[in-house]
């Protein structure tokens, strides 16, 4: 029964988190994708705490391999929000001449 309520729940998140993000705006995508960048940096520090565990198999595998993708989720979305904040930014008169 918890596996067919889980599986409900991830479901209906996944259509949730459709619905709510065809429906931003494209002037809000940068303010948005910087939140949820926020929030990786929070999973990254859950990943180091359940690497801290005493156990060494596959527990201390697994948050080893959470914070490497944490680690790149942030690291990316960090670097595509600077790239999506700098095609707003005006451009010099003087570097046109």
């Amino acid at each position: 029964m918890e596996a067919v309520f889980l599986t409900f729940v991830f479901v209906l998140a996944i259509f949730l988190g459709f619905e709510l993000i065809s429906k931003v705006p494209s002037t809000l995508h940068t303010p948005l994708m910087s939140g949820s960048n926020a929030i990786s940096g929070i999973t990254l520090i859950g990943a180091l705490a359940s690497v801290k565990t005493d156990s060494l198999g596959f527990a201390a595998f697994l948050g080893t391999l959470a914070v490497v993708f944490a680690t790149i989720n942030v690291v990316g979305g960090y670097a595509v929000t600077n790239r999506m904040l700098e095609m707003f930014k005006k451009k010099d008169q003087g570097e046109n001449k």
